[in-house]
């Protein structure tokens, strides 16, 4: 018996990173996975798992999201993963920079929890996972304007929904976690002026010496994905080796 059996799970971003290795864990735990994301090269790697269907979605395309939401039947927990990571203070984020960083780490989610929640509703229960981060309202960050605002509003988005629907069996928390060494880090790490310098510093911020990995995150989403956290709702759930202390 899988910690997830029965429970179908749609989630996005889950071509790489915490994505694929929470659909890769709550497969394995039984779940049925709808994974979702614009690389349909990475996605396509997926298939390969027993339980773990893809499809190509846009979470930044509300009109994509409500035709997907149509072919679903029940959806049990909802994973919003996508997220941008923008480098720079107030200062370095023009407006472009803002708009886009708010439509992919927050107004996504809106898109996606406004869809999935009816069916939830209709079914008298449901479980939304939102993707956050200690860069937010936990921690100030340096070079992190624009993203640690955008991922504070995930914290207010989430207690806000475990609030209004609490009493119609709807759980929402989200993930806080500290640094991840995911193939985004890694992107980020080598697109600045020294890269060697760039993974010292990440590395330098946390306390326990090391990155987190994709999978120790993944571990977190299956606790929260399955009925052992059924008495836990509009939560911040840090995992970030200490970083926030």
């Amino acid at each position: 018996m899988g910690r997830l059996d029965g429970k179908v799970i749609l989630l996005s971003a889950a071509a790489q990173g915490i994505g694929r290795a929470a659909a890769i864990a709550f497969a394995k735990e039984g779940a049925r996975v709808i994974a979702t994301d614009i690389n349909e090269e990475k996605l396509k790697e997926l298939e390969s798992y027993k339980g773990i269907q893809t499809r190509i979605l846009d979470v930044t395309k509300k009109e994509q999201i409500e035709n997907l939401c149509k072919e679903i039947d029940r959806i049990d927990v909802l994973f919003n993963v996508a997220g941008f990571v923008h480098h720079g203070t107030i200062l370095d984020c023009e407006e472009a920079d803002w708009d886009f960083t708010m439509n992919v780490n927050v107004r996504s989610m809106y898109f996606m929890i406004k869809a999935v929640l009816p069916k939830m509703l209709a079914q008298k229960s449901g479980n939304i996972i939102n993707m956050s981060s200690v860069a937010s309202s936990i921690k100030g960050v340096v070079n992190r304007c624009v993203y640690s605002t955008s991922k504070a509003a995930v914290i207010g988005l989430t207690k806000s929904v475990a609030s209004d629907f609490i009493e119609q069996g709807i759980r929402c928390n989200c993930i806080c976690p500290g640094t991840v060494d995911t193939p985004s880090l890694r992107e980020r790490i080598q697109a600045r002026p020294d890269p060697e310098q760039a993974l010292k510093d990440f590395l330098a911020r946390q306390k326990t010496g090391r990155l987190a990995t994709a999978e120790e995150v993944a571990h977190l989403c299956v606790y929260l994905a399955s009925d052992e956290s059924a008495y836990v709702t509009g939560n911040e759930c840090i995992i970030d080796g200490g970083w926030s202390l």
